[in-house]
């Protein structure tokens, strides 16, 4: 579809700057400006899929392509960016600034020790399915293992592969709400995948969870209850800290967004479960629940998710509070240490006035020229008590100097 093109990118092509010409995202991604979220990332999972560095080892042309793709997806994903795009064009976005979601399986060793030791140090890595994965689901040549409702399987994934699912629930069921939650007591890093089935077969990314440390292990879940569930992105805080400290305050909330879907027909639906891990393989517990007997827990949910939404509603408010009352207390601590400065100054000054009137002349010995002066007396006091000693101590007598008397009557 002919997309228009940012204010932006005008005058890059007119004035014929040092930035590339950009397309506009939604021409990328082919789709039009008033498409859902979830038309977006259909569009951006097969796109990525399509024009992956996997399928294109020697083509340059595909590896632009996909760069494109996912820097236009960055920018569509995420409702702020998406709105300030729409508003001001690419300027409003800080487009040197986008993330990219790595594929850890086309790192290469090297690359993937680096990205794991960043992601120790807490900097948000953000990973994506391995294309070698998504295309064996296309083609329909995934082994599927049903799980029955109810009941938990645990098992060990190889890093970057996956494990398929297939729950089949009834009209009933289906109204009365469906979970479908993974944890790992190892702590293992991994992503929950749900799949559209497609007419030929195969199978098609429509939603994605990372995991989440919650206490002591890690997990994630898909919530189909009937009414809209929320996901909060961590990755959005994470950044945020890292820049300053009350900004992660107030963005905490921020990647607090409905999930696409809020229910599942009648029928057999796919899920998997993929092992992110940058070097060992995942271990984990994957279960899928009917929410029937859970009717207390819904209702809870709905309204602790209702208070979230408020909140975070409240927080943009106080913020525009703060930032103003922060602003002033900075003023006003910055004026208290200038004027103590100048009390201090004039006081100085008051005291040398007063130390002026005066006609008797100042002595002025520094300590230093005291302690010199002391210390010389000690010495001289010291080697004159040696002196005295010396001569008051009696002579001894030395064992050559004995004084034999002779006879000299008597012959020898």
């Amino acid at each position: 579809m002919p997309g228009h093109r940012s204010k932006s990118s005008e005058k890059h092509a007119d004035g014929g700057g040092a930035k590339p010409l950009r397309r506009d995202p939604y021409e990328v991604l082919g789709v039009s400006r008033n498409s859902t979220d979830q038309e977006i990332k259909t569009a951006y999972r097969k796109m990525a899929l399509k024009y992956h560095p996997d399928k294109n080892a020697n083509d340059p042309k595909a590896a632009d392509m996909f760069k494109e793709v996912t820097f236009s997806y960055n920018i569509l994903s995420d409702p702020d960016k998406r709105r300030q795009f729409d508003t001001a064009g690419f300027e409003a976005v800080e487009s040197d600034n986008q993330e990219l979601e790595l594929d850890l399986s086309s790192l290469g060793a090297v690359n993937t020790m680096f990205a794991a030791l960043f992601s120790k140090l807490g900097v948000p890595i953000k990973t994506t399915v391995s294309a070698t994965v998504l295309e064996e689901a296309l083609n329909g040549v995934v082994t599927i293992r049903p799980l029955p409702l109810g009941q938990f399987i645990s098992r060990r994934v190889e890093k970057q592969c996956a494990h398929f699912y297939s729950v089949t629930i009834t009209e009933e069921e289906a109204q009365a709400g469906f979970v479908c939650r993974v944890h790992s007591s190892d702590k293992s890093k991994f992503k929950l995948l749900y799949f559209d089935q497609e007419e030929n077969g195969g199978l098609s990314l429509a939603l994605q969870e990372d995991c989440a440390k919650t206490g002591k292990v890690t997990s994630a879940g898909m919530f189909f209850l009937g009414f809209p569930v929320y996901r909060l992105d961590q990755t959005m805080n994470s950044i945020s800290a890292a820049k300053d400290p009350d900004t992660s305050f107030f963005r905490k909330l921020e990647g607090f967004q409905p999930c696409e879907l809020t229910e599942l027909k009648a029928g057999t639906h796919v899920f998997a479960v993929y092992g992110d891990n940058f070097f060992k393989s995942a271990n984990y517990t994957i279960e899928a629940l009917c929410a029937a007997p859970f009717s207390e827990e819904k209702e809870n949910l709905r309204n602790i998710e209702t208070q979230i939404l408020s909140k975070r509603a409240e927080i943009s408010k106080f913020e525009t509070e703060y930032r103003e009352v922060l602003a002033q207390f900075t003023e006003m601590t910055s004026r208290y240490a200038n004027e103590m400065q100048e009390i201090d100054e004039l006081l100085k000054q008051r005291n040398e006035i007063h130390a002026a009137y005066t006609v008797a002349p100042l002595k002025r010995s520094s300590s230093k020229s005291r302690n010199k002066s002391s210390s010389n007396e000690a010495i001289e006091e010291g080697q004159t008590k040696e002196k005295r000693n010396t001569r008051e101590r009696p002579k001894k007598k030395r064992w050559y100097n004995i004084h034999l008397r002779v006879d000299k009557r008597k012959a020898c």
